[in-house]
C-alpha cells in the first residue's frame, strides 16, 4: 500500500489568503499546505479520501491521474467540493466513478451537484455513483480489500474515519467514541487530525491528538489537517514524540 498525502491543510489552506504570518509567509515547501485529502493505491485500486477544493491541482501536482473510488468522511466544502473536477478521469477511462458515504452526506452530494444526478444531465457533467455505507459496517473494494468505516464525531457531527488493512484515517475529530477506539487500537499507521495548538471546540488540537496517539498505540501516526496556528513543520517536528511526524503535501508513505 501507498499513501499519497494530497493536502494536509486545514479548510482555508496554508498560506491564508491576506496573512502575514512567519507559517504563511514560510518558503519551505512544508509548510504550504492544501486542503486535506490522501489517495490510497493498493491491490491495483486508486481510493480517494474526500476531494478537496485543490483536487485538480493536487493529481497534477502528484502525477496521478486516476481514481477508482471515493471516499468521503463527511460534506463539508473543503472535503466533497473538488468533485466536479473527477471528470476527466470519468473522460479518459470511460467509467463512473463510485463514491461512498453516509446518507445524509450523499443527499448533500447530489445537492451541490445536482447537475451531475439530473435525468437530463449534460455530457460534460461528472459521473458519481452514489453509495450510502454506515459506521461499523465494513464492506470490500477488491477481494484483499476491505473498508471499514468508523464513527467520529466533529463536534456534534458525526462523521467516519476509515480503515483499510493496516491503515487508519480519521481527520476533523473533535471525539472518538469507544467502539471506533476499539477499531483502530494497535494499527499500524494512524493518520489523525490536530489543528493547532490552543484549543478549539470541533478539532483535535496538538494536546488531544497527542493524548489520543498513546491511547491508540499505533506503530506510527502522522498528523493532518493542520492550521497556520500550528507554527512552522520544523518546529513542529523537534516538538513531537519519535513515532509521530506531521505529515506535508506531497508526502508518500509506504505501507
Amino acid at each position: 500500500m501507498e499513501v499519497v498525502f494530497l493536502g494536509t491543510g486545514t479548510s482555508q489552506g496554508i498560506p491564508v489568503i491576506g496573512c502575514g504570518c512567519d507559517v504563511c509567509l514560510s518558503d519551505d515547501e512544508k509548510d504550504k499546505r492544501l486542503r486535506t485529502s490522501v489517495l490510497v493505491k493498493t491491490e491495483g485500486i486508486n481510493i480517494l479520501i474526500d476531494a478537496s477544493p485543490d483536487f485538480r491541482r493536487q493529481m497534477l501536482d502528484n502525477n496521478e491521474d486516476n481514481v477508482d473510488v471515493i471516499l468521503l468522511t463527511h460534506e463539508h466544502n473543503d472535503h466533497i467540493i473538488g468533485m466536479d473536477d473527477i471528470r476527466p478521469i470519468n473522460f479518459k477511462y470511460e467509467k463512473n466513478i463510485p463514491v461512498y458515504g453516509m446518507a445524509r452526506v450523499l443527499d448533500q452530494v447530489k445537492q451541490k451537484f445536482h447537475y451531475a444526478f439530473s435525468e437530463t444531465s449534460y455530457p460534460g457533467a461528472p459521473k458519481l455513483n452514489c453509495v450510502e455505507i454506515e459506521a461499523g459496517k465494513s464492506f470490500w473494494l477488491h477481494k484483499n480489500v476491505e473498508v471499514i468505516p468508523l464513527l467520529v464525531f466533529h463536534a456534534g457531527l458525526p462523521i467516519l474515519g476509515f480503515r483499510i488493512q493496516n491503515f487508519v484515517y480519521i481527520t476533523d475529530a473533535s471525539h472518538l467514541p469507544e467502539e471506533t477506539i476499539e477499531a483502530v487500537a494497535g494499527a499500524g499507521v494512524l493518520i489523525l487530525n490536530a489543528l493547532q495548538r490552543t484549543k478549539h471546540f470541533s478539532h483535535f488540537n496538538l494536546e488531544e491528538a497527542l493524548e489520543m496517539i498513546r491511547l491508540l498505540h499505533p506503530n506510527r501516526a502522522l498528523l493532518t489537517h493542520m492550521s497556520h496556528h500550528m507554527g512552522k513543520h520544523h518546529v513542529l517536528l523537534a516538538d513531537l514524540p519519535a513515532n509521530v511526524e506531521p505529515a506535508f503535501d506531497k508526502m508518500r508513505l509506504k505501507i
